[in-house]
């Protein structure tokens, strides 16, 4: 990862979740989403595009209002992607979340070659006990990245319960 984008996203992250890391509260280890990829709705319909993008990725909440996110998945052009971020949701409405991901992907040819770009996708997140929807709009970057809607199911890890507790 090259020294500009570094610190491209550790402004961007402290810039945007400065106000809820100051609730900073991280849930413990059962707390944490896991996800196993994407599912892209591309708005171009004929470019060829794979839909399906298996991976694993996490979210780990640490405030009522931000969930930190890493994972790797396989991309829209076939090839292999890492992601790092932090999910901003600002606004609930019962079990309704609303807000962005800031962060950075590698892995899109398009995109600086494949190279680590930063990202600001708008996402609204449906969340029950055990699991939850996140829906990002992911715009077209022309001669980059193709835009889609993208469907992530997560599902709220359970720690095992110590020998003998109920």
């Amino acid at each position: 990862m090259n020294r500009k984008f570094r610190l491209l996203v550790v402004l961007l992250l402290a810039g945007v979740s400065a106000p809820a890391l100051a609730q900073w509260q991280p849930a413990p280890l059962s707390g944490v989403w896991v996800n196993p990829g994407f599912y892209s709705i591309h708005y171009d319909r004929d470019a060829g595009l794979r839909d399906q993008n298996p991976g694993l990725g996490f979210e780990w909440p640490v405030s009522p209002m931000v969930s930190l996110t890493a994972g790797r998945f396989r991309n829209s052009n076939n090839a292999l992607s890492n992601y790092v971020g932090a999910y901003v949701m600002p606004w609930k409405v019962g079990s309704w979340r609303f807000g962005a991901v800031v962060g950075g992907f590698d892995g899109y040819p398009n995109a600086y070659n494949g190279d680590w770009f930063p990202a600001l996708i708008p996402v609204v997140a449906y969340e029950a006990a055990h699991w939850g929807l996140n829906v990002g709009i992911v715009p077209t970057i022309s001669n980059r990245l193709y835009g889609a809607i993208s469907l992530q199911l997560k599902f709220r890890w359970e720690a095992p319960s110590p020998a003998g507790a109920n």
